[in-house]
Formats: C-alpha cells, sequence, structure tokens
C-alpha cells in the first residue's frame, strides 16, 4: 500500500488567507467526527482561521481547547434523545448554547462564514442574524432529515412535515450547500431549490495518511478462523437486527461455526442489541466493542477478512453514503451490502450486493466470500485502487475549497 496521502499542512497560494470560519456541528464531538475534522484541517491549511462549536463527548469534555491549529468550543448536552420529547430537548439545549458561543467567537475571534452540519436542519437560526451582518452561510449537508426520520420512526405525520419545513428553510438561508454525494445534490436542486452551480459534491472520503492497516490481532477472531466485521452506529435504522438474522442463519442452518462477527460502533440500539443476540444465543459468534479508540477499529478492520453494511434499503439508506464503506475498501476489504444506490455507487465491484433486506441471501454471499480468499483480495484490491484514485480526502479538497470561494464571491 502507497504512503503518498499526507494530509496537507498547507495549501499553495492559502487560497482563503485572511478568513475566518465557524463551524457549528450538534450531533458529534470534534475531532471525534472525522468528516468535519478534515474539512477543518484543510480550510485551516488554506489560510482560515477556523472555529468550531460542537457537543461534549465522551473523552472530549474541555469546553475549549485548539487542536492543530483548529480552536474547538464544547458545550453540554443534557440528554441522548430518544422520541419526540428527547428531540426537542437536545435541539433546544444545542440551540442555545450554539447561538451564545457563536456570538462570543464572533466578538472575539470573528467569522466571514458559518457551515453549518445537519442533523439536525435548525442551524440556520443560529446563523440567521449573522447574515444580516454579511456573513455567508454555507449548508454541510450530513442526513436527508425527512427520510432519516421516516426510516426511524416508519411514518410521516406533523413531525415529518417539520422535517421537510426546516429542510426548505435551511436550503433557502444558505448562499451555497455541500452534499455528500450526487443523490444529495439533487434533493439540493429539486427540493431545496438551489441553483446547480451553489451546490458541490464533497464526499466523505477517508484520510488515508491516518487510515492504515495494522498486523491482525487474533483475539477479536475469539479463536476462529474467519472473522467478519462492521464498523458504524448501533442505532435503529441501521439494520444490526438483520445481521443478527443473518448470523443465525449461518450458525444455524448453515451449520458455519467457524466465523466471528465483530462490531465496532455505540449507539442508541447498542444495549437492546446485545440482550437480543445473549437471548437468540449468539453472544459467542457476536462481539460488541461499543464506541472504541482508533487503535481497536485498526485492528478489527486489519484482522477482519471482509467487511458487512447491513443498513436497510430505504429512501434514507439508497441516498446515502456510509463512511465504513470507504473504511473498507480503504484497507483492502470487500464487503457483503443490500443494494442501495449510493453504496453500489462507492464500493462497486468491491462488493456483493444481497437481495433487499434478506438477511438469507446477505447470509449465503457471506459465507460464499469467506470461502474464497482469491476473490476477496481481488475486490480488495479493486476497493483499495478506487479510494486511492477517487474517493479519499485528497480530491475533496478542490471541491470544498470552491465551495467556499463561491460563498465568499
Amino acid at each position: 500500500m502507497t504512503d503518498d496521502f499526507a494530509f496537507p499542512e498547507e495549501i499553495e497560494g492559502a487560497p482563503l488567507a485572511g478568513k475566518k470560519v465557524l463551524i457549528v456541528v450538534e450531533n458529534l464531538p470534534l475531532p471525534f467526527d472525522r468528516r468535519v475534522w478534515q474539512e477543518a484541517r484543510t480550510l485551516k491549511a488554506a489560510g482560515a482561521v477556523v472555529s468550531i462549536i460542537c457537543p461534549k463527548g465522551k473523552g472530549f469534555e474541555k469546553s475549549y481547547e485548539v487542536i492543530e491549529g483548529v480552536h474547538i468550543h464544547r458545550h453540554s448536552l443534557p440528554i441522548e434523545a430518544d422520541g419526540a420529547l428527547g428531540f426537542l430537548l437536545e435541539y433546544g439545549a444545542a440551540l442555545f448554547w450554539e447561538t451564545m458561543l457563536a456570538w462570543k467567537i464572533y466578538f472575539t475571534r470573528g467569522f466571514d462564514v458559518i457551515q453549518g452540519c445537519n442533523p439536525p436542519d435548525l442551524i440556520f437560526l443560529v446563523a440567521l442574524p449573522f447574515r444580516l451582518l454579511g456573513v455567508k452561510y454555507i449548508f454541510d449537508h450530513h442526513d436527508i432529515n425527512p427520510e432519516l426520520y421516516e426510516a426511524k420512526f416508519g411514518k410521516r405525520g406533523f413531525f415529518w412535515k417539520l422535517m421537510v419545513l426546516f429542510e426548505r428553510l435551511t436550503f433557502k438561508a444558505a448562499h451555497v450547500s455541500i452534499a455528500t454525494n450526487r443523490s444529495y445534490r439533487e434533493i439540493a436542486i429539486t427540493r431545496g431549490g438551489m441553483d446547480a452551480d451553489k451546490v458541490f459534491v464533497v464526499r466523505s472520503g477517508p484520510d488515508l495518511s491516518r487510515l492504515k492497516r495494522v498486523e491482525p490481532v487474533a483475539k477479536w477472531k475469539n479463536g476462529r478462523a474467519h472473522m467478519v466485521g462492521y464498523v458504524g452506529v448501533m442505532g435503529e435504522q441501521e439494520g444490526i437486527d438483520l445481521l443478527i438474522d443473518s448470523v443465525d442463519h449461518i450458525v444455524r442452518q448453515m451449520g458455519r461455526e467457524d466465523i466471528q462477527f465483530c462490531l465496532v460502533g455505540g449507539g442508541p440500539a447498542l444495549a437492546q442489541l446485545q440482550a437480543e443476540v445473549q437471548e437468540r444465543g449468539l453472544a459467542d459468534f457476536i462481539t460488541f466493542t461499543g464506541r472504541a479508540p482508533d487503535q481497536d477499529l485498526f485492528e478489527v478492520l486489519s484482522t477482519m477478512d471482509l467487511g458487512v453494511n447491513p443498513d436497510r434499503v430505504n429512501a434514507m439508506n439508497d441516498k446515502s453514503t456510509m463512511n465504513k464503506i470507504m473504511e473498507y475498501m480503504a484497507l483492502e476489504k470487500p464487503m457483503v451490502q443490500f443494494d442501495v444506490t449510493e453504496g453500489r455507487f462507492s464500493a462497486q465491484e468491491a462488493s456483493l450486493y444481497a437481495a433487499p433486506n434478506d438477511p438469507v441471501d446477505m447470509a449465503e454471499k457471506i459465507v460464499a466470500l469467506v470461502d474464497d480468499p482469491t476473490r476477496r483480495a481481488e475486490m480488495g484490491a479493486y476497493g483499495r485502487h478506487r479510494v486511492e484514485q477517487e474517493l479519499n480526502w485528497q480530491h475533496q479538497i478542490e471541491p470544498l475549497l470552491a465551495a467556499y470561494k463561491k460563498a465568499l464571491g
């Protein structure tokens, strides 16, 4: 694997010299949010003074610190949202602290641009007063919230309509929008009413200077010959329940007890999923690490034979690009996933595609790939090459800076 993907410390010509940027993130602390951290470091390398507002989180409890020249301001959140009332409390508290900190930063360090990263689609409320002062607003479109709401709660209704309204107002408030893929760009133009020349695709490409293979670690395989890995959120819409069904089929129907499954990540459904695995007698075959440090993540990615992406086929997942796919490909790991538009665009020949939401077909494709090391090696090499040539973060720097130049005129 090549080692010439160093993250730029300085970008030639310093295209954002003299400019000041504020990035607002509600759902993850920095620098844990890898996409936003790569954006922030890139803007800093381009000459900008970069400030970030984000929540506190485990391991990121300081209210203020400077990391790699980026100013990070963190605030507390009362709860981890669950249900309508929980989201109302979380979003209300976040908006309060985001507004207070934004004004504090404006009067001390200052900013010319606010970049709001959803979810939720409410950060435009923080930006609106500053628009009157000549500050530009860039919307960094991470999730399609109407589809996310429907995938999570299985219905539309009043709150879904509210999500549609907030999305429309967000696009209306934005001078420029950054889309994570072509599907999101199309939504910005059609549903959001944005001019095509104001929407830029900046993918969540992996930083290959950071994401590197390490020596495999046998403990993750739990004494078994093969290992399948999952990296991502443990939530209701991630399809982990379908993956558990696949594991059950592999063990009980296919009689395969030589495959360990290792699932890396935290989230609101983690305890429930662990309990289900225990009840079904699969705990010895499925390891949950919870939210893991980078070293554990790299060990799992390096040790596993292949990755799995069990995201359900629905409107949300069909149009979204999942970071786990990029990480599997960066580490030369093939994968199995259900057939969704953006998942297929990213992985192409680095993946096998199971029938929509069919855990039996997913199980059979996992076992077929486990039993074919030659095919795994070919698919892994293809994925790595695709990341190197088209998808890694180096290829996202130009469109990110183009979005800022457009916003700043």
